[in-house]
């Protein structure tokens, strides 16, 4: 295995080969075999436009430089190029390292760093902003591709060669990177190989009937393991199904896509689900090919979970899952009350869990815990982290994923929350200790504390508590906001309200008293304590 990762186990390994879980299939050779088969078959449906074919990319990609283990950033919204580009390394043996959109120079400086990209692959302009102007703030990719005008890049559909025969990869080997959540600031990097990552996409697929007849909707970012392979967009073209990208996720982009496409299966974050249960009324669509809409991210409440399926006329799946490995949901015959009210079962048999008090002792069922998992498409490690994965793991493995959970008799969990200091923004993690490191740089800024207030369309937003330093007024909430754009910091993690305090609540031992902190917020939105993601927010 690539230096840096942490194997699993060999009693492990080969228990779960010996079961069928791990497969001697690198991930970039089904779509080809598919395509050999049905070389007419549409594959994927974008909008603007196509691209060249994988193996060619991946020819090209080896003339300009590539090899076998190098790690290649990607920073591409959804379309063709991605998924054409993604098959391309897996065939090259090459390590995307995924990327979202909305990163800007603190995110991506950081991943090319941690890496040691070769290559970093970017849009020309998306959602108007200049990605080439960010790659020219961030070094160590030697190489460069845009999809797009280059400036002084390489336009990656130049990027094109022969197909020539490329030494399969090791299917055991790390496939791709995939990004943590970011609990302890920026992201850490979480590696996938061919085989666990193979097995995350099948057991996705079949829990949710995928076959060659769905056509799926990517309306997320792909560049997330929820839209990538769970089951997504690589779980659909595993079946010989049909991807259709959305662009944006609005409903006017979505909505038309869903009905000229006849969109049969889509995956949602909670603040998305409860614009499509607004507006699927009155917004004009034929929406009546969808059999299923899949909400994870976030915890999807059980009255809008109740009544998405009715309005839209489909089956709910709830989702909960991590980058790190396990994967819940609810599955296609669970009654419908067990569909709004839980965030399904672990979906492998070999998948376990502790749920456990502070102390590590277990807690009785039904009690809330923390979530302890292990499996066979849960990573060991963090990649080049070892003194994180010392405390984010047991000595025995089990990766501690921070979430509160209560286990049911039936085997369903119910997320209650989160045990690290994390805001929640609609599925979009914030770390506030990151965002405190900028707001700290800020020269009228002595003190900073960020925590969630309460939201009634995402769930959580983030409040910045301020204490001035001595050269007079904290900065106004825009001015802020400019600041931390400025410093690079991505959109979803900027500020949504700033207080200005003379100084804050602290504990017996001396630290920032957070949870004093969000009780004020509540009382200043009008929240009762206690409350979820149906508070009235400001």
């Amino acid at each position: 295995m690539l230096a840096g990762c942490v194997p699993w186990p060999p009693e492990f390994a080969r228990r779960y080969t010996e079961r069928g879980y791990w497969r001697p299939e690198p991930l970039g050779t089904r779509l080809r075999t598919l395509a050999r088969a049905d070389a007419d078959r549409v594959a994927l449906v974008e909008p603007a436009r196509r691209t060249g074919g994988a193996d060619r990319l991946a020819a090209g990609l080896r003339r300009a430089g590539l090899s076998p283990g190098d790690r290649v950033v990607i920073q591409l919204p959804n379309v063709i190029d991605f998924v054409t580009l993604c098959h391309a390394l897996f065939r090259l043996g090459a390590l995307p390292v995924f990327a979202l959109p909305a990163h800007r120079e603190s995110e991506l400086a950081h991943l090319c760093a941690m890496s040691d990209a070769t290559a970093l692959v970017i849009p020309d302009n998306y959602l108007g902003f200049d990605h080439r102007e960010l790659a020219r703030r961030v070094t160590g990719p030697e190489h460069v591709f845009v999809v797009g005008e280059p400036a002084e890049f390489v336009a990656l559909d130049t990027v094109d060669a022969e197909p020539e025969p490329l030494p399969a990869p090791d299917p055991a080997d790390v496939a791709l990177f995939l990004l943590s959540g970011g609990t302890t600031g920026l992201p850490k990097l979480i590696p996938r190989t061919h085989q666990d990552y193979g097995y995350n996409l099948r057991i996705s697929a079949e829990n949710a009937g995928l076959t060659a007849a769905d056509s799926y909707l990517a309306v997320l970012p792909i560049g997330h393991n929820y839209a990538l392979a769970c089951p997504g967009v690589l779980g659909t073209l595993h079946v010989g199904g049909r991807v259709v990208l959305a662009p944006t996720p609005s409903v006017e982009d979505v909505f038309p896509l869903i009905e000229r496409e006849r969109v049969t299966v889509t995956g949602l974050v909670p603040p998305l689900a409860l614009l499509w249960l607004e507006m699927a009324g009155i917004a004009g669509a034929d929406l009546s090919s969808l059999r299923l809409v899949q909400v994870g991210g976030a915890k999807f409440g059980a009255d809008a979970a109740r009544r998405f399926g009715p309005a839209l006329g489909c089956k709910v799946q709830q989702s909960f899952g991590m980058a790190e490995g396990l994967l819940c949901q609810t599955a296609l015959d669970d009654p419908p009350e067990t569909v709004a009210t839980t965030q399904g079962r672990p979906l492998s048999p070999d998948d376990e869990i502790r749920v456990v008090d502070a102390s590590g002792a277990a807690v009785p069922d039904g009690e809330v815990g923390e979530l302890l998992t292990r499996g066979p498409y849960t990573p060991r490690g963090y990649y080049r982290a070892e003194e994180h994965n010392a405390s984010a793991f047991t000595s025995d493995g089990f990766f501690r994923t921070g979430d509160l959970v209560r286990l049911l008799p039936s085997g369903h969990l119910v997320v209650e929350g989160r045990v690290k200091d994390q805001i929640n923004r609609g599925g979009d993690k914030v770390a506030a200790d990151e965002v405190e490191d900028h707001l700290l740089a800020h020269p009228a800024v002595r003190e900073c504390a960020v925590v969630a207030m309460p939201d009634p369309l995402i769930g959580e937003r983030t409040c910045a508590f301020v204490v001035p330093g001595p050269r007079g007024a904290a900065p106004g909430l825009a001015e802020m906001v400019a600041f931390l754009r400025d410093r690079g910091l991505a959109a979803y993690k900027l500020p949504d309200r700033l207080e200005v305090v003379e100084s804050f609540p602290h504990t017996a031992v001396g630290k920032v008293d957070k949870r004093r902190l969000r009780e004020r917020i509540r009382e200043l939105t009008g929240a009762q304590p206690g409350s979820t993601s149906a508070e009235r927010g400001r």
